[in-house]
């Protein structure tokens, strides 16, 4: 037997091996997630696509910065990632009910999901636990809202008597009514008046829709001195702010408490006059995106499973300490 001859089996075997882990490497190399969200151009969906994008270059992987706004668009999104190779994605949907159709399309292209901000719900009107989440306890959240408005009223000495709560909410939709629920809930546990709550449901959680919502609601309360305004998040929040401006109520006389941290809360603490826009309880939306996507990665890659359900909490965030308050959560 030649001396080419003996080797063959080895230097085949190594080039085997080698081929192997060529392709594994490749494989781990070569990831492609998604990033779907339901307003791509609300300021925290920016900041978490954002950040996804960014934690995706530092590993070495590559992010699709998609939206869904509805059923339909979700569904064409997920086809287009499966074009283009994606192995799963991280989705904020548009209806948390649409957990199982969503689920049904990844399953179909065997790609792993993540849930950040809404969790998707099954047929059963249940949480779907089987889908790793990421984001805030929607209740404890509104708790914190609830304490920051009891607290500026506190302050200001206001006669809860004689103040309106407009509470601006989304029945359809089960993280608005669990932050809206939670505020309403610390009110009421510190002697604020039931009847003084008054609703005003949105059809939309943008700026717009939240003063249309808010709107008729004040112009037929004019017995209140002072407003408080909650909402699912600051935008629904300034809408209703906004609405106040328009009917002539002064700023002193307003106490909007919003949820995020975002660029809309930025703006308004950067005008040079105050609003009625007091304040907003700051959650991570960059953490949100950083973390989502790495654990995507992660399990796509590792094998590792993310956790089952991680929540997140807030900062109350003011005019008078935003800035610190953007930079210490990395908005």
């Amino acid at each position: 037997m030649s001396l080419t001859t003996r080797f063959t089996p080895l230097l085949l075997g190594s080039a085997i091996a080698l081929s192997a882990a060529g392709q594994v490497q490749a494989e781990e190399e070569d990831v492609t997630i998604g990033f779907i969200v339901k307003k791509p151009e609300q300021a925290w969906f920016i900041n978490e696509q954002e950040a996804a994008t960014e934690v995706g270059e530092e590993l070495g992987f590559d992010v699709v910065r998609l939206a869904g706004e509805d059923g339909q668009e979700v569904l064409s999104a997920i086809d287009n990632l499966y074009s283009q190779g994606a192995q799963g994605f991280v989705i904020c949907p548009p209806d948390v009910r649409l957990g199982p159709a969503i689920m049904n399309r990844a399953e179909q292209y065997d790609m792993k999901v993540i849930t950040v901000d809404d969790r998707f719900v099954g047929s059963d009107g249940e949480p779907m636990k089987d889908v790793p989440h990421l984001g805030m306890s929607g209740y404890k959240i509104g708790q914190q809202v609830g304490e920051a408005i009891h607290d500026e009223m506190e302050a200001r000495g206001w006669d809860p008597e004689s103040v309106a709560a407009l509470r601006i909410t989304n029945e359809e939709l089960p993280t608005a009514v669990d932050r809206t629920t939670g505020a309403s809930d610390v009110l009421l546990e510190n002697g604020f008046p039931e009847d003084n709550i008054l609703d005003a449901p949105q059809q939309n959680t943008d700026t717009n829709s939240a003063f249309s919502a808010a709107s008729p609601v004040i112009s037929e309360s004019d017995e209140y001195d002072h407003w408080v305004i909650y909402a699912l998040n600051e935008e629904s929040v300034l809408g209703g702010v906004r609405a106040t401006e328009q009917y002539g109520i002064d700023e002193d006389d307003v106490i909007g408490v919003g949820i995020n941290g975002s660029g809309a809360a930025f703006a308004e603490f950067s005008r040079e006059e105050p609003t009625g826009f007091h304040g907003t309880i700051a959650v991570s939306s960059t953490m949100h995106g950083r973390a989502t996507a790495e654990n995507l990665y992660r399990w796509i890659t590792e094998g590792e499973e993310p956790p089952a359900n991680t929540e997140t909490s807030g900062t109350l965030m003011t005019r008078d300490n935003w800035e610190e308050v953007r930079d210490e959560l990395g908005l």
